[in-house]
């Protein structure tokens, strides 16, 4: 889908490893807040409104039409939701592309509605716009939020805060309405270029075809696919973490069931794997454990990649068969006779596919060790969390270690007006397995928001804002920032 390609750099290669974090240090083209406000102060805020007329420097594509905005969000997932209503907030013209029929991502779409995590050590480290729709989704449904003051030692998903997946992104949409933000579902970027002050992106979708001037660009598609676009450096693993399909089972009572019978019903599905009427994945090798969670989050798919629509679409296939897979299995086993499909999401949500060089990595001792960023606009809190074909090991922060997320991680390296967020963020790949989760994604996401509008207003490039306007900025807006 790349109409401009280049050869892969040696980054984008799989398995190429991830670059080492830059000194502590902002880019050297960072302006002065005096400049800087000047610069601000000079131009309108603008409306939020997205125009349609003539470009700004680029020719519109004969047949396409043209519209223009301050700030474009590709993907409207965990991250690029909030960075787009946070964007529209602050009065500038946002235009938000999503590929799918919905706002959410991981957390709607793919159905992990367990978002988190926004507390640490009993205080909380992650707020702003994305725990103001998770809480407005936990009173609409008439939910409740965890006692975080109790804490949760290992048992980590004791703070993850129960929403309804469907009305997070009804929330979520209605909040980007409100903004002012333009959404634009079932489309997505076949081409981007550069032009004297921002960028052309060519969106293709049913029957559609428009070409949007905007000032600053934000990738926020998990898979880094505007990056690839152009051509920048990637990075991804030659093995990456695999998948799942949420679903729930019910109709069955397994206190009800006495040990031998399980005991004999796990031997069967051992027998099963060895036959090839299973894989070990489809159950992550324990099948007490999948029956106690009643699938849910219990199942894995290898392989697992959403960075092009073939391997997309292969991961959802897969995810479905082993669905059934199970289904065949356990209904016409003794206790099982009456199983049923309790929920089922629609895609297989994917941990894991390309990463951006940034300007800075966050690496794994960065993370481990709480490291503080001079340019850090957010935390993030979460185990390692690596996925593996036969489950997951989780290995939990020492007491009282926040981890805090760097500005510089969310800037392609060498880049100019353009940033990214979410899980494809600069990051060695043990580090991104903890801050891809939705609570740190979202937070990254506000960041990526305030910056690129500011960055639009002033006409400038995302290094060239001052720092302190970040952060005040975000507070503004509910945002909590690390202490300087």
């Amino acid at each position: 889908m790349n109409s401009h390609a280049t050869q892969p750099s040696a980054a984008e290669l799989p398995g190429a490893a991830a670059p080492a974090s830059r000194p502590d240090r902002r880019p050297p083209d960072t302006c002065s807040r005096r400049n800087f406000l000047a610069k601000l102060g000079a131009l309108s805020v603008g409306t939020t409104a997205c125009a349609v007329g003539p470009a700004r420097g680029a020719d519109a594509t004969p047949g396409a039409r043209q519209l223009v905005a301050d700030v474009l969000v590709i993907g409207g997932g965990t991250a690029g939701t909030i960075a787009a209503i946070q964007a529209g907030r602050l009065g500038v013209r946002t235009i938000l592309v999503e590929a799918g029929s919905q706002l959410g991502g991981t957390t709607t779409t793919a159905g992990v509605d367990f978002p988190g995590l926004f507390h640490a050590w009993g205080k909380q480290i992650i707020a702003g716009i994305g725990w103001e729709l998770v809480t407005q989704a936990v009173e609409l449904n008439s939910d409740q939020l965890p006692n975080f003051s109790i804490p949760t030692g290992a048992q980590h998903w004791k703070h993850q805060v129960r929403i309804s997946g469907a009305l997070y992104a009804a929330l979520a949409e209605d909040a980007c309405l409100k903004a002012g933000v333009q959404l634009r579902y079932y489309e997505a970027p076949s081409a981007v270029e550069n032009t004297a002050d921002g960028w052309k992106v060519r969106l293709v979708g049913k029957g559609t075809q428009v070409d949007v001037l905007a000032r600053q660009l934000v990738d926020c598609t998990g898979n880094a696919a505007v990056i690839g676009l152009l051509g920048l450096a990637r990075q991804r693993d030659a093995v990456t973490q695999p998948g799942t399909l949420i679903y729930r089972l019910g109709g069955y009572h397994l206190d009800g069931i006495d040990a031998a019978t399980l005991s004999k019903l796990e031997l069967q599905a051992r027998e099963a794997v060895q036959q090839g009427r299973l894989l070990a994945t489809d159950y992550n090798g324990s099948l007490r454990g999948f029956l106690r969670a009643g699938g849910e989050n219990a199942m894995h798919v290898p392989g697992a990649d959403s960075s092009t629509s073939e391997t997309h679409a292969q991961t959802n296939i897969r995810g479905r068969q082993a669905l059934l897979r199970m289904l065949r299995f356990l209904k016409p086993q003794p206790d099982f006779e009456h199983l049923k499909i309790e929920r089922l999401q629609a895609e297989t949500g994917v941990r894991e596919t390309y990463r951006i060089v940034g300007e800075t990595t966050v690496t794994l001792a960065d993370y481990v060790e709480g490291r503080k960023f001079p340019d850090a606009v957010a935390h993030s809190f979460y185990p390692i969390d690596l996925h593996e074909e036969r489950g997951v090991r989780p290995k939990h922060l020492t007491q009282d270690v926040v981890p805090t997320l760097p500005l510089g991680a969310l800037i392609p390296k060498g880049s100019r007006n353009l940033l990214v967020a979410g899980r494809c963020l600069s990051s060695d790949r043990l580090a991104n397995s903890a801050l891809r989760v939705q609570a740190s994604c979202m937070a990254m996401g506000q960041a990526a928001g305030v910056t690129a509008a500011l960055a639009a207003r002033a006409g400038v490039s995302p290094q060239q804002v001052p720092l302190g306007e970040i952060r005040k900025t975000l507070q503004a807006h509910g945002a909590i920032v690390p202490a300087a």
